[in-house]
């Protein structure tokens, strides 16, 4: 069961393989891995301590990042993913980053973004367009129209917890004027924009 792999300089950690959404490009539908990682299929959840344990099979001084994003939604485990992140900066000091598509809130029906303040540096979160229905229609979120408005609600408020915040597109995908959409919604939410390339 792979519950940490390797892309580039940084590590990664697959904790869970629920998800709220069912987005037509979600690459778990048309890959079983990421960078030769072996199959992030997930057998059964691993606990806390489990994925605790899973850090000292590897040199962890070889990484930049500690980042929770596998074959699911991280904040579907708030509760565990903290406690690793807070394991993580206790133990190697590493920088922490969580790839989010940003419905905590609607998780939890609660404000969750206190709930990262000291535990994790950077969240990045699923943009993918500047536009609700067109969201709803590419993410299938079970929580229907409201998940693009929450999104933003949460970037908005996380950034008060954390040291960076990054709302994310992906290159292709949108026409420019949707990416230029997209750039002032961030600018009005004083988070970052990046487009990242299509894998």
């Amino acid at each position: 069961m792979v519950i940490l792999y390797e892309v580039h300089n940084n590590l990664y950690v697959n904790m869970t393989n629920r998800c709220p959404c069912s987005c037509v490009f979600c690459l778990r539908q048309t890959k079983q891995e990421m960078n030769h990682s072996g199959s992030l299929w997930l057998e059964r959840e691993p606990t806390a301590e489990e994925v605790k344990q899973e850090f000292s099979k590897f040199d962890m001084d070889k990484y930049e990042e500690v980042v929770f994003c596998g074959f699911g939604e991280p904040t579907e485990r708030l509760d565990d993913l903290l406690e690793v992140a807070r394991f993580v900066k206790e133990t190697y000091g590493k920088t922490t980053r969580v790839n989010t598509n940003g419905l905590s809130d609607l998780m939890y029906g609660e404000n969750t973004a206190p709930r990262f303040e000291g535990l994790i540096d950077i969240v990045s979160i699923s943009l993918n367009t500047p536009n609700k229905e067109r969201y709803l229609e590419l993410t299938r979120s079970k929580f229907g129209i409201e998940s693009f408005d929450a999104m933003l609600a949460f970037a908005e408020n996380v950034k008060n917890y954390v040291k960076q915040v990054v709302l994310t597109t992906v290159s292709t995908t949108l026409s420019p004027e949707e990416e230029e959409e997209c750039r002032k919604i961030c600018e009005s939410i004083g988070v970052t924009y990046r487009i990242r390339p299509f894998e």
